[in-house]
């Protein structure tokens, strides 16, 4: 797994400012069991300078990330079909479809510039405030401009289009064109956990513990290139050794991480 780096798109901005009385409330976007089927990869990275932190000063978020993530916990789960829901009612403001659902590489990386968002939804909501839905799956949207919508209502599927290479919903929230922390809509700077909902509903629970990365090696891969994707090998001769790594933080006692490996003839391990 290695999620997408940089700044998502077109409509992402900068970090805004206090908010006013007329926020909206957010459900969770995704059709799925927060903790059991889907969990929050990353968040609105709340470090002005270089370097990650999230609202509550924990490491789960990217230099600049400028939404929530919200991750399925396999690739067959997106086969499957995961619904992307509305997360407030709000009128559809602009679709797009037919990007690719492909794991971001060096090879495709210059055919996404500009779509970095992949597939996607964008809501307007009152007092301009907006929801973006990035990533979703090919030919899955269900929703067109100017369409009413509810909240809990379909847009479409989560996908692997864009800049990404894990199948995930990335939720940006915008007023009048600045993001917005669900999680601190007032750009607190202050550590330690939020207190209050933030803009959600039922704000969903936080753990500190995360995975940045996992894959496959030819060779005991220094820190260094595990964290900038380098370390990562899509094809290994017979006589080559296999290494599997993986970088993760704040693990806790039981937490267990499981790799598998298939080949051309079945499951190897």
């Amino acid at each position: 797994m290695r999620r997408a780096t940089g700044a998502l798109l077109l409509w992402l901005m900068s970090v805004a400012s206090p908010m006013a009385a007329d926020q909206p409330e957010l459900s969770l976007p995704l059709a799925c069991d927060l903790g059991e089927t889907c969990f929050i990869q990353d968040y609105v990275d709340t470090d002005p300078g270089e370097g990650q932190r999230d609202h509550a000063c924990g490491l789960k978020s990217r230099d600049g990330h400028r939404g929530t993530d919200i991750a399925l916990l396999s690739f067959e789960a997106m086969d499957q079909g995961v619904s992307v829901l509305a997360a407030a009612p709000g009128i559809v403001a602009a679709t797009r479809d037919g990007v690719q659902d492909r794991p971001v590489s060096a090879d495709n990386r210059a055919e996404i510039e500009g779509r970095e968002c992949g597939n996607a939804v964008r809501i307007d909501h009152d007092g301009g405030w907006q929801t973006l839905y990035c990533h979703m799956k090919s030919g899955s949207i269900t929703v067109k401009s100017g369409q009413q919508v509810q909240a809990g209502d379909v847009l479409g599927l989560v996908g692997l289009s864009g800049l990404t290479n894990t199948p995930h919903l990335h939720l940006g929230v915008m007023k009048d064109g600045e993001v917005v922390d669900p999680f601190n809509p007032e750009n607190r700077d202050t550590c330690g956990a939020a207190s209050g909902d933030g803009l959600w509903r039922d704000v969903p629970g936080y753990d500190r513990a995360g995975l940045f990365t996992a894959g496959f090696a030819t060779a005991v891969p220094e820190l260094e290139t595990v964290r900038s994707g380098a370390a990562r090998m899509l094809e290994a001769a017979p006589d080559q050794p296999l290494v599997l790594y993986a970088h993760v933080f704040y693990a806790k006692p039981g937490d267990t991480l499981t790799l598998t490996a298939q080949g051309p003839e079945g499951e190897i391990f």
